[in-house]
């Protein structure tokens, strides 16, 4: 599968969104297309070089597993800016990639199976109400991830868990590649508990 790519500074997790501001041409043209085409395009966070481009400069290199998006909800304010939600759909990873000729990365990349849904163990029901309360506070903002909340799947609770916690970037790519759900889990909570951040027994 060939698709699009925009290398950011940001991860997007599967389930999640994330709001985009859109002015390069090279992204104008990608995000009509696969807006016309309902198509979807990859992000990858940038393992070296910058998100915009600047004559003369290598393209931005990027991480081999990202995520698959749609656009969303979009408006343009202003000619030459549009504004996009990017909505994750699934993990890939990136076989090759190169730029065409108009500054564009497109990539083939496969696509892993889909986990299987599994229910979230009872050692990590201590995660459920600190995550439920940091939602009611995000409440309908651009990044908060999409409806319907699914509290019960060990997957769905550890991408929300390691979307909006407050780390780096780059640990931030971490969790994205950890195939295991629980083992994601596991991370989460030993860094929470590290940080006294989760309720009492």
């Amino acid at each position: 599968m060939i698709i699009p790519l925009f290398p950011l500074g940001a991860v997007l997790f599967p389930g999640g969104r994330l709001p985009l501001r859109i002015f390069e041409a090279r992204y104008m043209d990608m995000a009509t297309a696969c807006l016309k085409d309902n198509s979807p395009f990859g992000i990858c966070l940038i393992a070296s070089g910058a998100e915009v481009s600047k004559s003369g400069s290598a393209p931005a290199k990027p991480h081999a597993t990202g995520t698959l998006a749609q656009v969303g909800e979009w408006d343009m304010p202003q000619l030459g800016i549009l504004n996009i939600i990017a909505h994750g759909t699934q993990r890939f990873r990136l076989l090759r990639q190169w730029v065409e000729p108009s500054g564009l990365m497109r990539g083939e990349i496969a696509l892993p199976d889909d986990p299987a849904t599994q229910a979230l163990p009872g050692a990590y029901q201590r995660l459920i109400p600190l995550l439920r309360a940091i939602l009611v506070e995000m409440g309908d903002a651009d990044n908060a991830p999409a409806q319907p909340h699914r509290f019960d799947d060990a997957q769905w609770v550890g991408m929300r868990f390691a979307e909006i916690l407050p780390i780096p970037a780059a640990a931030k790519q971490t969790l994205l590649e950890v195939d295991d759900s629980v083992d994601r889990l596991e991370i989460i909570y030993r860094f929470l508990a590290s940080k006294s951040l989760l309720p009492d027994e």
